[in-house]
């Protein structure tokens, strides 16, 4: 299992609109935005904004792979030892992802992220 890198950070946000704007007055691209949350980039690194109505996910950190295979192995392999780990759901943009949380309750998910993602149109603030 080879990790490609710390990929993104998702944060809670009181106001979507408000911080998308100040994040791409910062200088990140607006990726995805969607009445509850929103996905912004700085080269390589992403920002995931959660609203207050988002319930899928909480504040992660995201580690990033190139294989999806390794992210089933990775999933079977933590799910042995016992880790608490959710199951892997696959994602409209072709990336597929599980969460799960670290011995101090810190959550973290696997995402695997294929060279050419399918990205909607973008989305200005």
């Amino acid at each position: 299992m080879k990790l490609k890198r710390i990929g993104h950070i998702a944060i809670r946000v009181t106001d979507l609109d408000r911080a998308v704007h100040f994040y791409h007055n910062l200088g990140m691209t607006v990726v995805w935005k969607d009445p509850d949350w929103a996905y912004l980039k700085a080269g390589e690194d992403g920002l995931a904004l959660l609203s207050p109505s988002y319930q899928h996910a909480g504040p992660h950190f995201g580690f990033v792979f190139s294989d999806r295979a390794e992210i089933q192995s990775a999933y079977d392999r933590l799910k042995a030892e016992g880790a608490d780990v959710r199951e892997i759901h696959d994602h409209r943009d072709g990336t597929a992802s599980f969460y799960g949380k670290d011995p101090d309750g810190n959550w973290f998910e696997y995402l695997y992220e294929p060279t050419a993602i399918k990205q909607p149109a973008r989305t200005t603030p």
